[in-house]
């Protein structure tokens, strides 16, 4: 049996380092932040624990194997389909090792669940450009999808006429349309703002170079800009 402080010191650990492994996931804003992954280190913690305090129990490590698939239902819903994209597999698998963290803490491994709450924040943060650049590499033959925004500025009359011109464009170069939406600039009320999201198999640069001088050549447009959206895949 474990004594109370033992008990609420292992209990701590797992939730400072769940909290530690949410704070980033929760500043990217994604489905399962800080206090999903609280819960789930401090729950895989608790069953831990509950394993150290059975007297009857000759083998803790059962108890940690059943969190260790348990924790997948969890995982399975955060994990979305969207087209060609699936979404959300990076937060399933930080749910994952929150897990692990909190089962190591519980265990009373308090070096080895710092240094995986350490492991998983490096994976997320100093990963993601690395990752970033590799996904960027140019391939016309591609299978993956890209999501592009595009930006209009245009006088409010005009504003019918832009969306006309820029959804044939869009068309006439085999986009995939997203959304569509508008809006009066606060610095300019004779003005409006377009944005279009759209998608496409690949990297699709050109194309959308020439939607830009596309519309660019149009009298009441001011300014037209585009950019690739960031899949929250993770």
């Amino acid at each position: 049996m474990l004594e109370w402080w033992e008990f609420a010191l292992r209990l701590g650990c797992a939730f400072a380092l769940g909290a530690l492994v949410g704070v980033e996931r929760q500043w990217r804003a994604r489905m399962a932040g800080l206090r999903t992954n609280v819960l789930v280190s401090v729950g895989s913690a608790l069953f831990v624990l509950l394993a150290a305090n059975t007297v009857e129990e000759v083998s803790p490590t059962r108890i940690a194997a059943q969190v260790v698939s348990g924790i997948g239902f969890l995982g399975a819903g955060v994990i979305l389909r969207d087209g060609v994209n699936v979404r959300g597999i990076n937060t399933a698998a930080t749910i994952w090792c929150a897990a692990a963290v909190g089962v190591l803490a519980g265990s009373g491994l308090y070096l080895g669940a710092t240094m995986g709450a350490a492991a998983v924040m490096a994976a997320n943060i100093l990963l993601r450009p690395i990752a970033r650049k590799l996904q960027k590499r140019p391939s016309s033959s591609s299978e993956v999808e890209t999501a592009y925004q595009v930006r209009v500025v245009c006088r409010d009359s005009q504003d019918a006429h832009v969306r006309a011109l820029l959804l044939q464009a869009l068309s006439d170069a085999d986009f995939t349309l997203r959304s569509v939406d508008s809006g009066r600039l606060v610095e300019d009320r004779e003005s409006v703002s377009v944005l279009v999201e759209i998608s496409t198999n690949g990297q699709r640069e050109e194309a959308l170079e020439q939607l830009v001088r596309r519309l660019s050549l149009e009298p009441e447009v001011f300014s037209v800009h585009w950019r690739e959206l960031e899949e929250r895949s993770e």
